[in-house]
């Protein structure tokens, strides 16, 4: 089983954070570009961010806490708890299928991916922050 040092689990999950979020940004712009640009979705878009850029950074430091409280050496997969990755997998399979089924417009997946995405991406930044310091 691989190994690293307990502080290398912040350098671990910043990344997945980082890539999680652009990939869902990615989808969000995707969007973007098949609907009409008002305003409005703009301003969804920033609320979203601030919903979960709230949420995810109060996750970030309960993982940093107990991802610090570890022993030195941990497997590299543990920057998530279980109940973390039981929540990622739901998230996925629901904006898979959101998308995949077209449950939802393409306004929404603008709007909501993009400021999904870069709360993701914020989550990540701070992972990688907390490492560094």
């Amino acid at each position: 089983m691989f190994k690293v040092k307990k502080k290398k689990l912040l350098l671990i999950a910043g990344i997945v954070w980082m890539i999680a979020g652009f990939n869902v940004t990615r989808l969000g712009i995707l969007a973007y570009k098949l609907v009409n640009k008002k305003t409005y979705l703009y301003i969804l878009s920033i609320v979203i961010f601030l919903i979960f850029g709230r949420l995810f950074y109060k996750m970030t430091k309960k993982h940093t806490k107990r991802i610090l409280d570890y022993e030195e050496y941990k497997p590299f997969y543990n920057f998530f708890d279980l109940k973390s990755y039981i929540i990622m997998f739901f998230m996925m399979s629901v904006g898979i299928a959101l998308r995949e089924y077209k449950l939802v417009s393409n306004n929404f997946i603008a709007f909501f991916y993009t400021g999904l995405g870069i709360a993701l991406g914020f989550a990540g930044i701070v992972f990688i922050k907390k490492y560094i310091k």
